[in-house]
C-alpha cells in the first residue's frame, strides 16, 4: 500500500508533458516579446526667450498615446515648472503649446496644446504647464519615436518661446503601421469615381463642350437625327 501511494504522489507531481511544455513556451514568447510601445520620463532643459530677457529650467517630461481611430492621442505632462512671469498671471491668462518631434519611420513635428491655466500663477514663480494633447495619425510603418520640442507660452499679448538645449531622448516609441492612402490626381483634378454613363466633361473643341457616356452619346443622336 505504502509502495502504491508513493506512486500516486509521484504522479501528481511530475512534469504535466507536452501541455507543460506548451504553456511554458507560450510564457517565455510573451516575456521576451519586443513591447509595441516604450515610454519614459527624460529630463529637458528648456532655454525661454522671455520678453524680459532669457531664463532656463529643466523639467521631467513624459508622452504618452493611447489608441484613436487610425492614430494616437499623445500626451506630453510636465512635472515641473518652466519660466515664469514678473507680474501674476490671472486665471485663464497663460495658454501653452509644444512640437513632439517624430524620428525613426517618420519625421516631422505634431503639434499639442493645452487649456489655459485654471487659476493665478504669482509673479516670478515657475509657470507649471498643463498637460498638452494632440492627435498623430502614421503615414509610414515602423518604429517612430517622440521627442520633446519647442515649447510656447503665449501670455498676456507675449510670447515665450522655450527650445531643448540639452539634445533630450525620446520620451515614447511606438511600433506603428501607416495608414498609406495615395497621392492626389495631377493638377489638383478629382479622379472620375462615377458610373460610365455619367455626363463628364472631357474638353473643348471650338468652343464646344463634349460630353461622354451614354448620355452624351444619346444627346447627340438625337441632335443629329433632327436636323436630317
Amino acid at each position: 500500500m505504502a509502495r502504491f501511494n508513493a506512486q500516486r504522489s509521484r504522479r501528481r507531481t511530475g512534469p504535466a508533458g507536452p501541455a507543460a511544455a506548451v504553456l511554458l513556451t507560450a510564457a517565455a514568447s510573451v516575456l521576451f516579446a519586443a513591447p509595441a510601445a516604450h515610454a519614459e520620463v527624460v529630463d529637458v532643459d528648456y532655454q525661454c526667450k522671455t520678453p524680459i530677457g532669457n531664463k532656463g529650467a529643466v523639467s521631467p517630461i513624459d508622452i504618452k498615446s493611447t489608441e484613436s481611430g487610425d492614430g494616437y492621442k499623445l500626451v506630453m505632462s510636465f512635472q515641473k515648472g518652466v519660466s515664469s512671469s514678473p507680474v501674476e498671471l490671472g486665471k485663464g491668462a497663460m495658454k501653452p503649446s509644444a512640437l513632439i518631434k517624430l524620428g525613426g519611420a517618420e519625421t516631422g513635428d505634431v503639434p499639442v496644446s493645452g487649456p489655459p491655466n485654471d487659476k493665478a500663477i504669482p509673479a516670478n514663480t515657475p509657470i507649471k504647464i498643463s498637460d498638452l494633447s494632440g492627435t498623430y495619425t502614421p503615414k509610414k510603418s515602423g518604429k517612430v519615436t517622440f521627442t520633446a520640442s519647442t515649447l510656447t507660452i503665449k501670455a498676456l499679448g507675449t510670447t515665450t518661446t522655450c527650445t531643448p538645449s540639452n539634445d533630450p531622448k525620446p520620451a515614447l516609441s511606438l511600433d506603428v503601421k501607416g495608414t498609406g492612402g495615395g497621392p492626389a490626381a495631377p493638377g489638383g483634378e478629382l479622379p472620375q469615381t462615377g458610373p460610365a454613363d455619367d455626363a463628364v466633361a472631357l474638353g473643348t473643341l471650338g468652343g464646344t463642350v463634349l460630353l461622354a457616356g451614354a448620355a452624351g452619346t444619346l444627346w447627340l443622336t438625337r441632335r443629329r437625327q433632327q436636323r436630317t
